[in-house]
């Protein structure tokens, strides 16, 4: 059963097209701008030219599709609480920044958060983590 809305991550906006089951995600799906920044990002980290169109077509979609949440003062405070929890279980706030500021968003919004890579956000003090699977990956 899926939550009324929820945080979309960029790995599972990055999927949309192959998830397993649409009934797992959120009623009203939602993504955030540190998201959007690193769709945004995608289509420059690569000198291939069809990965780019890819990459950028992506980036468009997501622009047609959604609003961001934005990264505001909320969020600020949420990420204090997200570097705390992984600062307890030893992961260093720096190699994940992206996640950090995405969970800080989820949280500073009440949205539990959706992603295919659960364990990057393995022991967020307050965070729902809701896993997306492709359809072609076994249950686990």
């Amino acid at each position: 059963m899926s939550d009324a809305e929820g945080l979309l991550d960029t790995s599972a906006v990055i999927s949309l097209p192959l998830i397993a089951d649409a009934a797992a995600l959120p009623d009203v799906p939602l993504i955030s701008a540190i998201t959007l920044a690193e769709l945004s990002a995608g289509p420059l980290a690569t000198a291939d030219d069809g990965e780019r169109a890819r990459r950028l077509a992506q980036v468009q979609q997501a622009e047609a599709d959604f609003e961001p949440l934005p990264f505001d003062a909320a969020a600020a405070r949420a990420f204090g609480r997200v570097a705390a929890s992984f600062g307890h279980s030893g992961r260093k706030t720096r190699t994940r920044t992206m996640d950090a500021l995405i969970a800080a968003t989820a949280l500073a919004n009440g949205l539990p958060l959706y992603t295919r890579n659960p364990d990057d956000f393995a022991g967020i003090d307050g965070l729902i983590v809701r896993p997306v699977r492709l359809a072609r990956e076994p249950a686990t």
